[in-house]
């Protein structure tokens, strides 16, 4: 398994209008290192959103999907999505505040 630092953990905000519908819960959905379990993603959150404090996380794996271009058939790169609950007393995270 790779050495894989808190920075690398969290690559984007998932924004899909289920994502945003679960933030008035403080739950934000984010795609991750597809290595990275949830104590890594955990604290990856805690680390770069100063004041956030996560409740738990829920992750899923997803297949690439299958592509073809011609005679050509191969796959996308697979990938891994958390959804990461907030506690109540804890800040939310700005990156999604102008949504």
């Amino acid at each position: 398994m790779a050495d894989i630092k808190y920075y690398d953990v969290i690559l984007k905000p998932v924004i899909t209008e289920k994502s945003m519908a679960g933030m008035g819960d403080k739950k934000y959905t984010f795609l991750v290192h597809t290595e990275a379990n949830k104590a890594q993603i955990k604290e990856a959150v805690e680390k770069m959103f100063e004041g956030a404090k996560v409740a738990r996380v829920n992750t899923m794996n997803l297949n690439g999907k299958k592509k073809r271009r011609g005679a050509t058939v191969g796959k996308t790169a697979k990938t891994k999505k958390a959804i990461v609950q907030l506690t109540p007393d804890s800040k939310d995270i700005e990156l999604f505040s102008g949504l």
